[in-house]
């Protein structure tokens, strides 16, 4: 049987475009890599300062700043073992892709350590991703080193109001908890580790955190957030509990400064630029 040209460019063309993948599809592949169906991993990292920025610093918005590649919000650094528990609330945001076709994440999140202390992070979060017109949510913990975990079941939406806190029992084990105000439920997950936390930092982030492929790892395309607000935003200590006030402030610069962070009172504001 012969075929026209016309009829096998027309053939190949719908063959390439039934196999593309859907939103949905991508968001299972993304989740499948998050449980660890695939070799595909996800991960919150230390904080990645650039020592020379291409920017002035004049462009933060606090007394202290400094750019990372990877961390925009507030950190607290102490000289010896401080912070006990750190928390904050947020409403979670409706991402929005800078162009492209693929996927775009961004995630925020409350933690101990991973900045003047880099062995070990205690953290939980929630990430929040676009895909073309479709949008995604995965609330998740991580004891770094580890790669992160998503709380099975646990649902997550634009405009809820989340609280979360990262609490130390010792250097090798603490617990992550994560509410949704909004809906009323909880989760919680206490890991262990065999990196010890230094108990030196506090923080709240909003991060482009990094996927792997064994130890090859890579940022994901950083999404627009628009705006995080950490309220109630507070760190206990041996002491009492403590603001972010005078916190070292972070934006990230890739290339040009992405976003702009500042603090007042209990509230920590990262805002997409």
């Amino acid at each position: 049987m012969m075929f026209s040209a016309a009829f096998l460019v027309q053939a190949l063309l719908a063959s390439a475009a039934f196999a593309l993948p859907s939103s949905k599809d991508r968001l299972a592949s993304r989740r499948a890599r998050r449980s660890g169906d695939v070799a595909r991993t996800r991960q919150s990292k230390p904080v990645n300062i650039i020592t020379s920025p291409q920017v002035s610093a004049a462009v933060g918005n606090a007394s202290h700043p400094e750019f990372s590649s990877n961390w925009a919000g507030a950190v607290l650094v102490a000289s010896t073992a401080t912070y006990k528990s750190v928390t904050g609330t947020f409403t979670v945001p409706t991402p929005k892709s800078t162009g492209g076709s693929g996927e775009q994440c961004a995630s925020a999140w409350v933690g101990i350590d991973g900045d003047t202390c880099e062995t070990a992070i205690l953290q939980t979060g929630v990430d929040f991703c676009v895909s073309g017109s479709a949008v995604s949510f995965d609330a998740w913990y991580e004891f770094f080193p580890a790669d992160s975990f998503d709380f099975s079941g646990f649902s997550v939406s634009a405009g809820d109001s989340v609280t979360v806190t990262a609490t130390v029992i010792s250097t090798t084990e603490g617990t992550l908890t994560i509410e949704n105000n909004s809906k009323g439920t909880s989760a919680s997950k206490t890991v262990t580790s065999t990196a010890r936390l230094c108990e030196t930092n506090a923080e709240w982030i909003v991060e482009d955190f990094e996927e792997c492929e064994g130890n090859d790892c890579e940022l994901v395309p950083f999404a627009n957030f628009g705006t995080v607000e950490f309220t109630g935003a507070s760190a206990t200590t041996s002491s009492g509990t403590v603001t972010p006030a005078g916190a070292t402030i972070f934006d990230i610069e890739q290339n040009s400064v992405l976003t702009s962070v500042s603090q007042s009172g209990s509230t920590v504001t990262v805002e997409f630029v």
